[in-house]
């Protein structure tokens, strides 16, 4: 069974920058697509950024490209996604999200096996 715990989250103001993290346990972290979701209160939960198995393709919702980066550690068997240039809009529980053995960057909820507890952003004005 794959274990995936976020950190990280808390509250920055509009234009700072965030870190959150992904650690991953219970599987092989190579044969996980992993991706992270955020969720507002009163929206559903939407695609933030996805990245392949090996780390040489990575996707990103239209609202954060250029501004968000994924990106794993092997070593670490960790999951990151930077923020900056953080906006209201950004506020939400943020996801990570594990999709075993498959090859590819998923982007919809139903493509993922395990989740973790969610961490909170708050972005301020």
């Amino acid at each position: 069974q794959v274990q995936l715990v976020e950190s990280g989250g808390g509250l920055v103001q509009v234009g700072g920058s965030l870190s959150v993290s992904c650690a991953a346990s219970g599987r092989t972290f190579s044969d996980l697509a992993m991706g992270w979701f955020r969720q507002a209160p009163g929206k559903e939960r939407e695609f933030v950024a996805g990245i392949s198995r090996d780390g040489g393709r990575t996707k990103y919702a239209d609202s954060v490209r250029g501004r968000f980066t994924i990106s794993r550690d092997y070593a670490k068997n960790t999951l990151y996604l930077q923020m900056n240039s953080l906006k209201p809009e950004d506020t939400a529980v943020y996801y990570c999200a594990g999709r075993l053995y498959y090859y590819g960057v998923a982007e919809r909820h139903s493509e993922y096996n395990y989740w973790g507890q969610g961490t909170q952003v708050t972005v301020s004005s």
